[in-house]
């Protein structure tokens, strides 16, 4: 990538204020490096410019979208001077459609930024780095994601509906017929969806739609007034043709249209099927998933008759592996129903030798039962926030490896530098590139007691 310039430079303080950049303004800008986030950096009039779609090296014409102070935050709408570097985006909605940022990087590009993203973040918070860097975790760089969420709005003044996904820096919808980071299966649905929806009696009442794909495909339509039955058989037909579960949300929590549907994800290494009801959390990439859970335990090393402990284990995807090679597993989560959801996972895999219990991980631990244990070795996979809390106090576990599987360098960077500061080790860490042609970073580090 093109070579780093120094930190960032604003304008001094004191002197005169100067105007604010107004919204939509266009700038002609050089563009000197990149963020992490992947928008390239310029600097005018003292002032930092982050501009979306730019890359550094290139000379673009950026519409301003937002300013404050002495940052500007910007999108490139003409690329003046491009740089070799730059590659045509695989999608025609790329720089207009929200979700995908990154796609006129090359890949191998786009997993060097996430690298650097790390990396920095935990010099900077935490002063560390780790003794070995892992190679990036990567699967395919199109095709991966089982579940999208589809924009629904109902324009009154055209009296029509529109369907896609949301745009970039906007309320905007944008009409999609394909989107390259979509699951094969899921392609059909969306490309027939606007239709459907459009011929229901009521569009007016649609909130959103979802798909998703594991053991089969399903539909999730939020609705804010009750289906008439007209529009209930069109959905029904629809889901049939389609060989589609149908999943209603309206004033409760998602219910299926049958009684008894379920939905899941194989974990294929382990003959594992885990079960989940839509609304449930799962990662959108099953490879990289799989590989993830493989790497996790192949790091965290646990022997026949360990016991390990599993923090924030969701419906058990890290859970279930484990109990397959360790004498037993005890496994929390914050929510009850997950909780049961992954009892019930175990219980239909036939392991035994697994425990559940519900707790507020967001708090110090809990003084009775499993807290009070000791562990060979123990897994996090914590949300963004991180577990700090957990982390502060994880010592008197006395695991002498932790594996902390973490969704955000910010939080896994402060919560690596307690435990150092507790006499762990940061062995290993590497990142998971679980949302390519995205900034998304995911991340893995491996801690052992001094």
């Amino acid at each position: 990538m093109a070579k780093r310039s120094g930190g960032l430079r604003f304008q001094p303080s004191g002197g005169e204020r100067k105007a604010q950049v107004p919204v939509g303004k266009k700038q002609k800008l050089s563009i000197e490096r990149l963020a992490n986030d992947g928008r390239g950096i310029a600097f005018v009039d003292g002032r930092s410019w982050f501009v979306a779609g730019a890359l550094p090296g290139e000379e673009v014409e950026a519409r301003v979208l937002a300013a404050r102070s002495q940052v500007v935050e910007a999108r490139a709408e003409r690329i003046l001077q491009a740089v070799e570097l730059r590659r045509q985006p695989p999608c025609a909605h790329a720089g207009t459609c929200g979700g995908c940022t990154l796609q006129h990087l090359p890949h191998a590009e786009q997993l060097a930024l996430k690298q650097r993203s790390l990396s920095e973040q935990l010099q900077r918070v935490g002063g560390i780095e780790p003794e070995q860097w892992a190679a990036p975790l990567v699967g395919p760089e199109f095709a991966y994601r089982r579940r999208a969420r589809i924009a629904v709005r109902w324009d009154v003044k055209n009296k029509q509906l529109e369907v896609g996904f949301r745009a970039a820096a906007s309320q905007d919808i944008v009409a999609i017929a394909d989107c390259p980071v979509l699951v094969q299966p899921l392609q059909p649905l969306l490309r027939a969806l606007p239709l459907l929806l459009r011929s229901l009696d009521k569009p007016q009442a649609l909130g959103h739609v979802e798909l998703f794909h594991g053991t089969q495909a399903a539909l999730l339509l939020r609705h804010t007034a009750p289906l008439g039955e007209a529009d209930l058989a069109r959905l029904r037909s629809f889901c049939a043709e389609h060989q589609a579960q149908l999943w209603l949300h309206g004033a409760g929590e998602p219910e299926a249209d049958q009684p008894g549907l379920s939905l899941g994800y194989r974990l294929e290494p382990w003959n594992l099927e885990l079960q989940y009801r839509l609304g449930d959390f799962v990662q959108v990439n099953g490879p990289v998933n799989q590989a993830m859970v493989e790497q996790a335990l192949d790091w965290l090393a646990a022997q026949t008759g360990e016991r390990v402990l599993d923090l924030f284990c969701g419906l058990g995807n890290f859970a279930l592996p484990l109990a397959q090679q360790v004498a037993e597993v005890v496994a929390v989560e914050g929510v009850q129903t997950m909780v049961e959801r992954a009892r019930d996972n175990a219980r239909a895999n036939g392991l035994s030798n697994l425990h559940f219990f519900r707790a507020d991980l967001s708090k110090p631990l809990a003084e009775g039962g499993w807290a009070r244990q000791q562990f060979d070795a123990v897994l996090l996979d914590p949300p963004r926030d991180g577990a700090f809390e957990v982390v502060k106090q994880i010592a008197v576990l006395g695991a002498r490896r932790l594996v902390y599987v973490s969704c955000n360098p910010a939080t896994l960077a402060r919560d690596a530098a307690e435990l150092v500061r507790q006499g762990y080790r940061l062995k290993r860490a590497g990142i998971l590139d679980m949302f390519p042609q995205t900034a998304h970073v995911e991340a893995m580090a491996l801690f052992e007691a001094g």
